[in-house]
């Protein structure tokens, strides 16, 4: 099934959400007061928004280092004779790093050694008639030292493994610049890199959308958190904090009454993830598909649940689709200054209610999805994932996490995984070798 064809169905679903009636609104406006009052109390002494109970964040979020790639382990189906090719195409796909294997054998080409160790090049002065045997002994006895050419095979593993050292020496370096920025200077509260977030992704009013609409909510959260621990079995060096990505503005095929081509989800239904998240000690994210319509003005219905310790945000390019096209139809884009203007606004929101530093997600599946990439701020009270989304075949997303998350690296990594559209689907020991480590993953 093509991407077009599932975002296709998301978008239908998403017309059931469209249908907001004036009860419900009502009914929110008159929950508004009532979440204010909670708000006003969970200030601690300090003025400081920590949590609520039960949202403390575990310090070593804060104080934990940015997970380091594991160095690739040597391939050996290109150098053990005997085995099936069919085996070696699959040990190359199933790689959480598409270009590579691991051997670093460098082949000199037009030249051999001669005994003393040197290199003589092919096509220089002929040896002496006196000395011609021994040095016809020499070259044969090198010859014989020389290894058989590789095949063809065995070459392009020794190509593929240059590739891949270079791709870890990269993320290292990449790592040591986060963490020795002043930018990235991390804050009392934030989230990255000593923990892990694992999500689930939809809207209730969508069976379509993702996992967080498809089954019921008792079965649902049971789920995430066994999810979770799957997470924290393999890596236990982090605590992993489940959460719920919750789209609140929603992308439409028609105009609808704004003529923005985008559905706000009523407060009532937003308080109702909330009410799940909070009874079982979740994070929660709004996400927005803003159509027509722009992140400033998508974000400031939000704000009074952004003020909440445990609440952060996603941003999703594929439907900010300017002002002349339709979501569905086209993949839409964003520049790193529309990522930059909403760190700001984040920033500020937490400086203002001296709250823990949010987490900005920005989902990516395409190279123009977010363009100018090194150009986005980095800002201790901001966060930012590029989550990885799209779905396929592992060696597709391999190869997609490389281009879009590998190769343009922002802050921190995040990797999205399809309970349907990935097969066969990543497991959360696959997930975690990818490099770099992602620290946000997220389930649809």
């Amino acid at each position: 099934m093509s991407r077009f064809a599932v975002r296709g169905l998301l978008v239908c679903g998403a017309m059931i959400v469209a249908c907001q009636d004036a009860r419900d609104a009502r009914a929110s406006r008159a929950g508004d007061s009532v979440h204010g009052a909670r708000s006003a109390d969970s200030r601690g002494a300090s003025g400081r928004r920590d949590s609520l109970p039960g949202f403390t964040v575990p310090a070593q979020c804060a104080k934990g280092s940015v997970p380091v790639p594991r160095k690739p382990a040597a391939m050996q189906v290109a150098l053990e004779p005997g085995k099936k090719a069919d085996s070696a195409k699959r040990a190359r796909t199933d790689s959480p790093r598409a270009s590579g294997t691991v051997s670093d054998t460098v082949h000199v080409v037009g030249a051999w050694r001669d005994t003393a160790g040197g290199t003589r090049a092919v096509g220089t002065d002929a040896p002496s008639a006196a000395s011609a045997a021994t040095t016809a002994d020499t070259v044969g006895a090198a010859r014989a030292s020389t290894p058989k050419p590789r095949s063809a095979k065995a070459a392009r593993a020794d190509s593929l493994a240059r590739a891949r050292a270079k791709m870890h020496a990269d993320s290292v370096a990449a790592i040591a610049l986060q963490t020795d920025s002043a930018a990235t200077h991390r804050l009392p509260g934030s989230l990255l890199p000593g923990c892990r977030i694992v999500a689930y992704y939809g809207n209730p009013m969508s069976r379509r959308m993702g996992i967080l609409g498809e089954i019921q909510s008792d079965s649902m959260l049971a789920r995430l958190a066994k999810q979770a621990a799957a997470y924290a079995a393999v890596d236990s060096s982090r605590p992993v904090l489940p959460a719920l990505e919750l789209i609140a503005t929603v992308a439409q095929a028609s105009p609808g009454r704004s003529g923005q081509y985008r559905a706000r989800m009523p407060d009532t239904l937003i308080e109702r993830v909330m009410t799940w998240a909070e009874s079982h000690h979740y994070l929660v994210i709004l996400d927005i598909q803003t159509g027509r319509s722009t992140m400033a003005a998508e974000m400031q219905p939000l704000m009074k649940y952004l003020a909440r310790p445990y609440v952060h945000l996603a941003l999703d390019p594929e439907f900010s689709i300017g002002s002349k096209r339709v979501p569905g139809q086209v993949i839409g884009r964003i520049d790193a200054a529309d990522v930059n203007a909403v760190s700001s606004a984040l920033a500020s929101l937490v400086d203002s209610l001296k709250l823990p530093p949010k987490m900005l997600i920005v989902h990516r599946f395409t190279r123009p999805m977010l363009s100018n990439h090194e150009k986005i701020r980095l800002d201790p009270r901001v966060q930012i994932v590029i989550d990885m989304d799209g779905f396929g075949a592992p060696h597709l997303k391999y190869g997609s996490y490389k281009a879009y998350v590998h190769d343009r690296p922002v802050q921190f990594a995040g990797f999205k995984v399809f309970y349907k559209n990935d097969k066969p689907m990543l497991t959360p020991e696959q997930v975690l070798q990818l490099d770099p480590v992602p620290l946000f993953i997220m389930y649809q």
